[in-house]
């Protein structure tokens, strides 16, 4: 058993110590946890520091529970490796043993807003491409995402072939290579319409990525807001020195 660290709150240092035993293996999903007292009498705590830490565990996404059953190990967190070169969305949930799906939600054409025009560079009133998207792993929904794109170098978007890699579309249909993405990411809250769009109750943590893609002319050609659910995503940041 992992030794709890010193200087942190003690439900701090069970949950750690159950992770470590998650990650480890020692735990595989959905197999039972041992119960409340069994933790209280494996790192000699209370019955209120265990159900506390379970309660964090629960939150993020590492455990869940079965009313009348007990607490059981959650599913691995799909990993997303933000890295221009690192394959999509289908491909990498693909390659963790998953069935990857995208539902186009609506694609439709609206005038540029105050924000558009700032961020896309076009007139206020032009118009824009709205693409709505959820992203699923086994039917299960893992982010909510819409897109922003100018009309005018992308009419006609396919709207079927955007149940695919957007970005793929914008080389075949249109000849718009990527060439790089900015993207800036912060904690959000699910409202009622991201708890609704991701299945997930209101206030839930999620990860919030906005994205700004350029092409190889360094035009701006994608304004994007992601929302991630927080009990699923993992992701990794590669940087090459």
């Amino acid at each position: 058993m992992k030794d709890i660290e010193e200087g942190k709150a003690l439900h701090s240092k069970v949950k750690d110590a159950i992770i470590h035993l998650i990650k480890k293996g020692e735990y595989a999903p959905h197999t039972q946890l041992p119960t409340e007292a069994e933790f209280c009498d494996t790192f000699n705590v209370s019955r209120t520091t265990v159900r506390t830490a379970l309660q964090q565990l629960t939150v993020e996404g590492y455990v869940y529970r079965v009313q009348g059953r007990g607490t059981f190990v959650s599913e691995n967190k799909i990993k997303q490796t933000l890295t221009a070169t690192s394959g999509d969305f289908n491909q990498q949930v693909s390659l963790q043993g998953r069935s990857p799906s995208i539902h186009v939600l609506s694609l439709e054409v609206i005038p540029a807003d105050s924000v558009l025009e700032k961020h896309l560079y076009i007139k206020e009133g032009d118009p824009v491409n709205k693409l709505e998207r959820v992203r699923y792993a086994d039917g299960t929904p893992l982010q909510y995402e819409i897109a922003y794109l100018p009309w005018h170098k992308t009419p006609g978007l396919n709207q079927a072939e955007c149940e695919k890699s957007l970005y793929k579309l914008l080389d075949t249909q249109f000849g718009l290579k990527i060439k790089r993405t900015v993207e800036h990411m912060e904690l959000f809250m699910a409202d009622e319409d991201i708890a609704e769009k991701l299945d997930i109750p209101v206030d839930a943590p999620c990860f919030y990525i906005e994205t700004f893609a350029y092409l190889e002319d360094e035009s701006i050609i994608e304004y994007s807001k992601t929302f991630f659910r927080g009990d699923k995503a993992n992701f990794v940041i590669e940087r090459t020195y």
